[in-house]
């Protein structure tokens, strides 16, 4: 371990680099492999299954575990954050979310529909210790960078992550397209490919526990010096964080304003995000299965790569034009293409609208993140006010997935889910538009 200075290049190199470790998850887990791994287990049978006592679409399904995931998260990481400034000690809270995360990835190795349940766990287990590392990562943000380093730090890691979770999807991608260059065989009850896929789930959690490791010889233990003992009182200090934040919020308007935006903004930026490749599986006229699932892939690459300089190119914006007009232009992108997603039925219609995500995913989710670090007044509790900032977005997660998942499963297509969340966007854009305003 290691003390720099606020502001070190050291420091904030060490601290992006942890997108580099974690954002292997968001793509081979939440957004590639995964997705298509779980689709190709209903190709044989019925794209419905009996879980829960009820009879639930394959994508409905994994929908509404999701959100299930995000409400725990939402309610407990406000008390944990309030704890970790508290005792001073977030960085051991943003480990155990870290190792968490990553044993559950390995975890889905053992996925299976005759033992649904278990996999399920591992899958909401997952997402539970991404978020909640991403709790106390953000939280770090305005401790190690100044204000003017913010916007373009952050860009950083997003763009670290890009690549990096690149680098191992293309391995994953030549494992499951070419397992036998692996010497990966198959057997009687699974593909070669769909081994390679199990394969690549324990890889993801072997890279983020080994690249997270630089980022936490680095980052200091916390804001406060000498911690104290976990008392009831300590635990329910969270809660009293919280309450605070919304006290200080209502006389705080522009962020109260900009939190309102967020909020919507990103229940429809995260659901369309997490749902995409399944919408794309299911929902694009893709000539074979192999067709599908390189095309897919193909995708999920095509926006990792276009995000990096979306994010890049939307930091210079930010500068030139400001924060909040520049997060308009991306939530009226955002609107358009909601819109024409109902209308995607070709792979070239897929690829195009790709590219187009790739851009503004990039671009929205860095300057978010770094439009709320330069509005929060001073103060030494960043955890507690990032938590208030998680919490809004799981919310805001959980009643997206849950609106997708109702419509998917009560029409059979998510098409109309995906139009209607561009409603989200037009009221973000409003919101936004009154951040600076007197009244």
């Amino acid at each position: 371990m290691t003390n720099l200075q606020k502001g070190s290049k050291k420091l904030l190199n060490a601290w992006a680099f942890y997108d580099w470790a974690n954002s292997v998850y968001t793509l081979t887990i939440s957004s590639a492999v995964f997705p298509i791994f779980y689709g190709a287990l209903f190709l044989k049978r019925s794209h419905y299954i009996e879980v829960f006592g009820l009879e639930l679409k394959n994508s409905a399904l994994i929908s509404f575990v999701t959100a299930f995931a995000f409400v725990f998260v939402a309610f407990f990481s406000p008390f944990l954050s309030g704890i970790a400034d508290y005792v001073g000690n977030k960085k051991t809270f943003m480990k155990f979310f870290c190792y968490l995360g990553a044993l559950s990835c390995m975890g889905l190795y053992w996925f299976n529909l005759e033992n649904i349940y278990i996999g399920l766990l591992f899958y909401f287990l997952g997402l539970i210790g991404y978020w909640g590392s991403l709790v106390f990562y953000n939280s770090y943000l305005p401790d190690i960078a100044f204000p003017e380093q913010q916007d373009k730090i952050s860009a950083k890691g997003y763009s670290l992550g890009y690549i990096g979770s690149v680098v191992l999807l293309v391995v994953n991608l030549m494992m499951i397209m070419k397992p036998d260059w692996f010497n990966i065989k198959g057997i009687a009850t699974q593909s070669a490919s769909e081994i390679a896929m199990r394969y690549s789930f324990v890889m993801v959690g072997v890279w983020w526990i080994l690249f997270s490791q630089y980022t936490y010889y680095y980052l200091p233990k916390g804001n406060k010096e000498d911690g104290e003992k976990l008392t009831k009182s300590v635990v329910f200090n969270g809660f009293k964080e919280l309450k605070k934040v919304w006290a200080i919020l209502k006389d705080n308007i522009p962020l109260k304003r900009y939190l309102g935006g967020f909020f919507v903004s990103s229940m429809a930026v995260q659901t369309v995000m997490l749902v995409a490749t399944y919408f794309g599986a299911q929902e694009i006229q893709w000539a074979s299965e192999e067709e599908s699932t390189i095309g897919l892939i193909k995708c999920i690459l095509i926006i990792q790569l276009v995000a990096v300089v979306g994010a890049f190119l939307t930091s210079r914006a930010s500068e030139k034009f400001g924060n909040i007009p520049t997060l308009i232009v991306i939530n009226s992108i955002w609107a358009v293409f909601c819109a024409l997603a109902f209308f995607i039925t070709l792979p070239i219609h897929f690829y195009v609208m790709a590219t187009v995500v790739g851009f503004v995913m990039g671009g929205i989710q860095a300057l978010s993140r770094s439009t709320y670090s330069k509005l929060l007044p001073e103060t030494e509790d960043t955890a507690s006010f990032f938590s208030f900032y998680d919490v809004a977005e799981k919310i805001g997660i959980v009643i997206g997935m849950c609106l997708y998942g109702i419509i998917d499963q009560v029409t059979g297509s998510p098409r109309l889910a995906i139009v209607f969340l561009a409603l989200f966007f037009v009221i973000a854009i409003f919101l936004l538009r009154r951040v600076h305003q007197n009244n």
